[in-house]
């Protein structure tokens, strides 16, 4: 006799096996004594439709993060959407919802209530540089309007598309090289650049004040070598893996109908640490 099947929800991306959310969402799942799984599962931007037809035909499936390079094709294959979602043009979460599939995103909510707990403790936020304009700096723009800072300046390795995208946001900064120094309040890296395997990025931060910010939303290595050169300069940091568990919390909740147990955090910070 066969066990009936699980629900499950899993991370899709490229690459993937880095994922740390398993991680998380399967420790809150069996905290709270709930039958599912999650899992991580690579998926390149060619296979996506495929997927999303296999996850759709299954009632077991109750959702699917998303991480690059996947945040903007998602999007496009989704049957509805949220408006953060649709505002940022890119999603980091698709759900189930009566036969269609819906798209959210979970990383303007986690940026914004980062950010916001850095600036009531008192840190410079007041102008911004960005690093990239995936979708992942298209959520943290989203996240920066919410906030009402407008002093933001894109840097990236694609000037004309970085350019357009200030444009869509009505930036008042234009675009520069993501190779010159920093200089704002504070800094958000929404690139890959710095994970594990991927060149270092720009961390000449000497022009940026005290008090300063840097949020790095890259998860692996937890301290990357821009968390390391904000540590050393006396700044302020947000590190990639207290996104990635924000991001979560909420992503948990509308995939399996609970709250996380954010009062075991302590436990689950011991099992991400390495």
């Amino acid at each position: 006799m066969t066990s009936p099947a699980r629900a499950f929800a899993e991370v899709i991306g490229d690459p993937i096996a880095h994922s740390l959310s398993p991680v998380i969402h399967n420790f809150w799942l069996e905290v709270a004594g709930i039958d599912a799984e999650y899992r991580r599962h690579l998926v390149t931007g060619p296979d996506l439709p495929a997927y999303l037809a296999s996850v759709r035909a299954d009632p077991q499936w109750r959702g699917t993060n998303v991480t690059m390079p996947l945040k903007l094709d998602a999007l496009e294959q989704a049957d509805e959407a949220t408006d953060r979602a649709v505002t940022a043009g890119a999603v980091n979460l698709l759900l189930p919802r009566d036969g269609k599939i819906f798209a959210a995103n979970t990383d303007v909510g986690a940026i914004a209530t980062l950010i916001d707990r850095e600036r009531k403790a008192g840190r410079r936020v007041g102008s911004v540089t960005l690093f990239g304009n995936g979708g992942a700096a298209r959520a943290a723009l989203v996240a920066l309007k919410l906030l009402d800072i407008d002093l933001v300046r894109i840097q990236a390795r694609d000037l004309g598309a970085a350019t357009k995208l200030a444009v869509q946001f009505g930036l008042a900064l234009a675009p520069a090289a993501l190779t010159i120094p920093v200089d704002s309040d504070a800094l958000i890296n929404t690139t890959p650049l710095g994970m594990a395997g991927f060149e270092c990025l720009n961390c000449d931060l000497a022009m940026m004040p005290e008090g300063g910010l840097v949020f790095d939303l890259v998860t692996s290595p937890t301290d990357t070598p821009l968390i390391a050169a904000a540590r050393r300069r006396g700044l302020a940091v947000v590190t990639g893996l207290e996104m990635l568990v924000e991001q979560a919390a909420a992503s948990f909740k509308l995939m399996f109908g609970a709250d996380p147990p954010r009062d075991r955090d302590a436990d689950l910070w011991h099992k991400l640490k390495p």
